[in-house]
Formats: structure tokens, C-alpha cells, sequence
């Protein structure tokens, strides 16, 4: 099941104006989509969003971005969070294959 399909039983509407958004910031652009996969990673990692951490980093993977690309996002997101981003993104890797 959809995480947010909680939200839609609740609020059809919301959800659908919170996807638009979604296709949006997700779409092919000037920035490549493994790119802005790996951002919104980081900020996971930042807030502290270990399942978000794990999707994205998938999705960035899955996208093109090597480990190395990962790992320099990664780096970012370290400098800005701090220990804390370091193990919500220790525990959102957990289970991906490194190498």
C-alpha cells in the first residue's frame, strides 16, 4: 500500500495536488533526475527521514547515479545535518546493496 493513500481515504484532493507537485519536481529537466533523486535524498537525511532516505536513494540508483554519486550527496548532507544526518542515512542504506 501507498503510504499516502492514507491521506487520500482522507483527502482526495490533497493528494492529488501533492502528487502534481511531486511529477513536477521529479520531471526531466535541466537537471538530470538522478541529480535531484541524490538532493532530496540528502535533505531526507537532513530531516531525518530514513524510509525517504532509502526510496530516494533508489530511485537515484535506479536513475544513474552511481555509489560514488551517492556517497558525495551523501558527504553534503553530512557537513549540513551532522551526526544525526550521518545515521538516519546509515539506517536508510541499511538493506541497499554498496558493493
Amino acid at each position: 500500500m501507498d503510504l499516502l493513500e492514507v491521506i487520500g481515504r482522507l483527502d482526495e484532493e490533497l493528494l492529488e495536488k501533492y502528487k502534481g507537485v511531486e511529477s513536477i519536481a521529479f520531471s526531466e529537466g535541466e537537471i538530470p533526475l538522478k541529480y535531484k533523486y541524490l538532493m532530496a535524498m540528502a535533505i531526507d537525511g537532513v530531516k531525518g527521514a530514513v524510509e525517504g532516505v532509502r526510496v530516494l536513494a533508489k530511485h537515484a540508483v535506479d536513475n544513474g547515479a552511481s555509489l560514488n554519486e551517492v556517497s558525495e550527496a551523501i558527504r553534503v548532507a553530512v557537513y549540513i545535518g551532522g551526526a544525526s544526518a550521518l545515521y538516519t542515512i546509515a539506517n536508510g542504506l541499511r538493506e541497499m546493496e554498496l558493493g
